[in-house]
């Protein structure tokens, strides 16, 4: 087979798995999930700290990770609220254990672990969960919470966000 036969083959297998998945009636993404073309809005209500630990712009950064991840991932319309589907939810933990003990009684590294708590409605489908979604991230103890905590919170955000991305947009 010759390399313009095996690109036309490839380019109609493209093309036809297009064609069956664009009459389907559902949205899919790139994410794996799918939202129902019913579903035009979304509203996300600002997650507050309640953790008592973490920068002071926490609460805000994962709100806005959330609005931009769905107005990019997905044709939803971000409203204040009332959308058809609502998020909400709180951050819950925030906290730093030590890990990989060592002989001396030193923990060779360190782990940083945040938690939320989501709350999903969606008034469409009659469907809903409050649900918790923890992540972490582990950092050398030879590194202080003061240089490693922007990049290691933005990390856990941007996981925990699309954990939630991920468990809305699921056929649960």
């Amino acid at each position: 087979m010759d390399n313009n036969t095996s690109k036309r083959s490839a380019f109609l297998l493209v093309l036809l798995a297009f064609l069956l998945f664009s009459g389907c009636g559902v949205s899919y993404n790139f994410t794996g999930g799918s939202v129902d073309p019913n579903v035009k809005t979304i509203s996300i209500q600002p997650f507050f700290n309640q953790s008592g630990n973490g920068p002071p712009s926490m609460s805000l950064q994962l709100t806005e990770k959330f609005k931009s991840f769905y107005q990019d991932n997905t044709k939803l319309i971000v409203v204040k609220e009332n959308g058809d589907w609502q998020l909400e939810g709180l951050i819950t933990k925030y906290f730093i254990q030590p890990i990989s003990p060592q002989a001396n009684q030193t923990a060779a590294q360190s782990r940083l672990t945040i938690t939320i708590n989501a709350s999903f409605k969606d008034e469409k489908n009659n469907r809903e969960f409050k649900k918790d979604f923890s992540f972490y991230a582990d950092y050398p103890s030879t590194q202080t919470l003061s240089q490693i905590e922007t990049e290691k919170v933005n990390t856990i955000l941007d996981q925990l966000v699309f954990m939630v991305f991920s468990e809305t947009t699921s056929n649960w």
